[in-house]
């Protein structure tokens, strides 16, 4: 058997250095549309908490607001050349708008949606293509955390059931050490309160802030879930519950030391 260290690197995502983990965040948040009624009331709460939490755990934060869908295709796109990926541990993506499936697919709505812009939108997909091996090899055996409140379709999440019823020279996986943490489940709809931000980001800056120096990243997600699941809020038809999607860590992710 191997020293100590080893044994545990071969668990857990290590600090590349002798200092904590620190590295790059991205910060996007759709506010105000083009029609008015589709403005996001409360985000700029969802926004200042992430921005809090994310820099109290070390990260540097890259803030972007009201983005049109080609613009964030391009911040992503951006985020993922930058050379600070190479001295970094980890990274999170965080994205907050309204949001739909189109094609069977998670889509991200630009602030110019509307009937005469249908296509003014991001799908989520691209956050891995962006920050995948090929497209991002300083991101290589590094955790990459996707965070996003956005529907996922217009269906309530509540249902009715009778009693009856890097540069390496070696080969690497194309994608690999994601998690991406989404508001809602697919074809349901993710809610916000419009004085103090979405439930979904409340719980996870109260989750992480009173946990993250305890449990490995996926346990805090298995409680946020679980609150959820079990808010006297969420009844009946008007059902919520985050899920995880498209998950390849294969060593627990700690945010080292914690809040």
């Amino acid at each position: 058997m191997g020293k100590p260290n080893d044994f545990m690197a071969f668990y857990v995502y290590m600090p590349t250095s002798s200092s904590w983990r620190k590295g790059s965040a991205l910060l996007i948040n759709n506010i105000k549309f083009d029609r008015s009624e589709l403005n996001r009331p409360g985000a700029e709460i969802d926004e200042e908490n992430m921005e809090w939490m994310l820099r109290a755990l070390g990260y540097s934060v890259e803030k972007h607001t009201n983005l049109s869908g080609d613009a964030i295709n391009r911040a992503v796109k951006n985020f993922s050349k930058r050379y600070e990926h190479q001295n970094s541990d980890s990274t999170f993506v965080v994205i907050m708008s309204h949001g739909d499936r189109f094609d069977n697919k998670d889509a991200i709505l630009g602030v110019h949606y509307q009937r005469k812009n249908p296509s003014d939108y991001f799908f989520v997909e691209n956050i891995f293509s962006h920050l995948n091996s090929v497209n991002c090899p300083a991101l290589i055996d590094k955790p990459k955390v996707i965070l996003i409140h956005a529907c996922r379709g217009g269906d309530d999440g509540g249902v009715y059931v009778s009693d009856s019823a890097f540069e390496s020279d070696s080969w690497v996986h194309k994608e690999k050490d994601f998690v991406c943490f989404m508001s809602s489940l697919p074809e349901i709809k993710a809610y916000r309160n419009p004085h103090n931000g979405s439930y979904f980001f409340n719980y996870i800056v109260d989750v992480f802030t009173t946990s993250a120096h305890k449990y490995d990243i996926m346990e805090l997600f298995r409680r946020i879930a679980s609150r959820m699941e079990n808010d006297p809020r969420f009844t009946h038809k008007k059902k919520l519950l985050a899920c995880i999607e498209r998950g390849t860590l294969v060593k627990k992710f700690y945010l080292f030391p914690g809040l």
